[in-house]
């Protein structure tokens, strides 16, 4: 998954080959790598002006500029969430890091479904590990939201364990942490949303934050694959916690939206235009379950469907696979499309907006 459009940057001769095209052109993964090469030399393009007032609003006590935010797994070891802030994003979240450095699955472990704008990965949470990351956040000032995405080993003996250890050693340094339990592509991660696992993995993560010098927010991210009886669960769970937050939601192991096409039967989670109305019907069955504060993620490609998102039921929302496809700047489109529709319904703020076709995109009777 990349960024796939840096127009501004090419008159610089050495990015020449980034545009949209080249970049899709090269395999998913060596794409990715070049973005990332060329925002760590400082090569991205910078939000020239303010995020209009509308935009403004709060997450779990953080204020932030924008509710637009940059997910978890582009930017997985750190090298350039200021650069990702000066973009335009109101938030960025790292991640997902794990104790220990690990090189993931085995190559090839991302794949574009071109013809229907999504993408598989089943990257296995390949990242430097947390004195690594750790020591690049130390030397860095993001002027956005830092979330730090925590995860487990694929070998640990003790998720649980790895997941405290994340908490204590990245509280001083995140305005909120994400506790990930939903990734598909490490075995055995997933078992930790049902009622049991999750229960002690929140008393564990909680007790750790207890104990940090500060208090960060928490937020679980879950997977979109949960049914509604396993929505009853994590809500029930939850409300027994301070938890803080919940992110609505990671890839799908369906295939059902691309069936057929190209990629379509690798293994690894789905994500991009393919997961918005799954994604989008869970964050608003969640909705109906939990007050607290929800990002949504999943499937977002257009300020329509950014929209759509609050009126589900988010405070706040993330992108990442659409920019593969819509470009960079697909964020200020939706930044520009969510003010004006602010101002089209008569209100002063994207928060009075949140949660007005909760029932109705629970009911998956939407259509946008």
């Amino acid at each position: 998954m990349i960024f796939s459009h840096l127009s501004p940057l090419l008159r610089l001769p050495v990015l020449a080959s980034l545009t949209r095209e080249g970049l899709l052109r090269m395999d998913p993964e060596t794409a990715h790598g070049a973005t990332i090469s060329a925002l760590r030399l400082g090569l991205a393009p910078e939000q020239d002006q303010a995020d209009p007032p509308e935009l403004k609003t709060t997450l779990a006590g953080l204020d932030l500029t924008n509710p637009v935010g940059m997910a978890a797994g582009f930017d997985k070891n750190a090298e350039v969430p200021r650069a990702l802030a000066r973009m335009g994003f109101g938030m960025v979240e790292i991640g997902t890091v794990t104790p220990l450095p690990q090189a993931g699955n085995p190559k090839p472990r991302l794949f574009r479904i071109a013809e229907a704008e999504g993408v598989i990965n089943r990257m296995g949470f390949n990242n430097d590990g947390h004195d690594e990351v750790f020591r690049r956040l130390s030397e860095t000032r993001v002027p956005a939201a830092l979330g730090i995405n925590i995860g487990a080993n694929k070998e640990s003996a003790d998720f649980v364990a790895d997941y405290a250890r994340g908490v204590t050693r990245f509280a001083p340094l995140a305005d909120y942490l994400t506790v990930n339990v939903s990734s598909p592509n490490t075995p055995g991660l997933r078992d930790l949303q049902h009622e049991e696992a999750l229960t002690r993995l929140l008393a564990a993560v909680l007790e750790a934050r207890g104990k940090a010098p500060v208090r960060v927010p928490v937020f679980l991210k879950i997977a979109p694959d949960l049914d509604e009886t396993a929505l009853d669960v994590i809500a029930k769970v939850i409300a027994a916690t301070n938890l803080d937050g919940l992110i609505v939601s990671n890839t799908t192991l369906r295939r059902d939206t691309v069936a057929g096409m190209e990629n379509a039967d690798e293994k690894g989670g789905l994500s991009g235009k393919p997961l918005f109305d799954l994604s989008t019907r869970r964050l608003a069955q969640m909705r109906q379950r939990t007050s607290l504060p929800i990002i949504g993620v999943g499937g977002i490609h257009s300020p329509q469907t950014a929209l759509a998102k609050f009126e589900a039921g988010a405070n706040a929302i993330q992108l990442y696979s659409a920019l593969v496809f819509g470009g960079l700047d697909l964020l200020d489109r939706i930044k520009r499309g969510l003010a004006a529709a602010v101002r089209a319904e008569g209100k002063r703020n994207i928060a009075e907006l949140v949660g007005r076709k909760t029932d109705a995109w629970a009911a998956d009777v939407v259509d946008i």
